[in-house]
């Protein structure tokens, strides 16, 4: 069963008292390794997340880092509220880099409704807002890190369940299809799902981190793989979660019992999983690509497991 094994059992990283906009939390990070270095850019609230000191705005910080543990962040954001659909801000931000520009999907709260945005950029500083990318209750998106048979992929979320769509341009979306359902005899995936950070490519097919939420409202993270020329197709889903909140600060925040994955970053055959701490901090995890192994039980149902 694939495990993932905490780096650090401190946070990395902690709500800055002395900059008001990321004040009450930081949390839920879009995290990609590029030219040697680990950049970030995570949520962050002027207040509590959980509103019970009112009305938070969101806003995206950036951090970067040498070694993946210890980061230097930007004093000011690089996105804020300031269109109509982030008039509460910009929430839980995805990237992929395709062809040279990297995409970020994200959640533009308006205070009244959440739907999937896209931005780009050059540089992880200057971004460019393309939009709403579906006009709908949605979230927890990602594109695939490249194009597939000629298409862009998609994964979102409409609740209760992972969804996958395909597009040729990024503004037309077809073809949306239901990969995952929550799992009834469950005890941690039996309420919801959404994707973590955006699909990992092995040698066995796309690796999917993704968040499963419990009746009780525990949020863990568990694994599947996806087919690597068709990722409708789940090849493997384990039953038991690769993460789940044990630590004070995982446990105990804004929102109890979270460990809520946004991104990773690929360093060498290390893949590190950063993941928001109860709404409240950052916190990452470790698993080796060479660990990882896709086989056949003796009952004939697929497994994803580490040697």
């Amino acid at each position: 069963m694939i495990k993932l094994k905490r780096v650090s059992d401190k946070p990395i990283l902690l709500p800055e008292k002395e900059n008001s906009w990321e004040a009450g939390a930081v949390f839920n990070c879009a995290v990609i390794y590029e030219n040697g270095l680990v950049h970030m850019i995570y949520r962050a609230t002027d207040i509590a997340s959980n509103g019970k000191e009112g009305d938070f705005i969101n806003r995206l910080g950036y951090a970067i880092s040498k070694d993946g543990i210890n980061f230097n962040r930007m004093k000011d954001p690089i996105l804020s509220n300031n269109v109509p659909q982030e008039a509460r801000g910009p929430e839980d931000p995805r990237i992929v880099k395709i062809d040279g520009t990297f995409y970020m999907m994200y959640t533009g709260y308006s205070g009244k409704d959440l739907k999937i945005c896209l931005a780009t950029s050059k540089n992880f500083i200057d971004w460019k807002r393309e939009g709403i990318v579906l006009d709908e209750k949605n979230k927890d998106a990602s594109l695939f890190p490249e194009m597939i048979n000629g298409k862009y992929l998609m994964l979102h979320r409409r609740e209760p369940d992972i969804w996958i769509a395909f597009s040729d341009d990024l503004k037309t979306w077809y073809d949306h299809k239901i990969i995952m359902r929550p799992i009834r005899g469950s005890n941690w995936e039996n309420k919801k799902l959404g994707i973590a950070g955006p699909p990992i490519k092995t040698s066995h097919g796309w690796l999917l981190i993704y968040h499963g939420v419990s009746k009780k409202n525990v949020y863990s993270l568990g694994a599947a793989l996806l087919d690597l020329n068709d990722p409708s197709k789940v090849l493997a889903r384990q039953k038991k979660p690769a993460l789940k909140p044990e630590l004070d600060w995982e446990i105990n925040g804004c929102v109890p019992d979270v460990v809520f994955s946004c991104g990773h970053a690929e360093i060498g055959d290390s893949i590190l999983i950063y993941y928001g701490g109860a709404d409240t901090v950052i916190g990452v995890a470790e698993i080796n690509k060479k660990e990882i192994n896709f086989s056949q039980s003796r009952d004939g149902r697929s497994e994803i497991n580490t040697l």
